[in-house]
């Protein structure tokens, strides 16, 4: 469910889903408010909205890697998370 918690950066209308349509309003389209899987810019803002959070959270993102956020917790110390698409390690 990762990709639907990403935030658009534009506005996206989709047809009505299948039994969502309401009688006399069936030409009508929805807003997309949050991202949807399919969409093509959905990785992209999900990986913003991760990258956002962790920077919050006082990770900083290697050079080397853009999916390898590291924090140093003390001198000898450090918390490494890696990313892969939508899972941690």
């Amino acid at each position: 469910t990762a990709f639907l918690h990403g935030d658009l950066e534009e506005e996206i209308y989709m047809e009505q889903p299948e039994g969502f349509k309401v009688e006399g309003k069936e030409n009508f389209v929805c807003k997309l408010k949050k991202s949807l899987y399919g969409l093509k810019q959905a990785p992209r803002q999900w990986y913003k909205k991760f990258e956002s959070v962790m920077g919050e959270q006082g990770y900083k993102k290697t050079s080397s890697d853009h999916c390898v956020f590291v924090q140093k917790i003390s001198d000898n110390d450090f918390i490494i998370l890696l990313l892969y698409v939508d899972d941690m390690l």
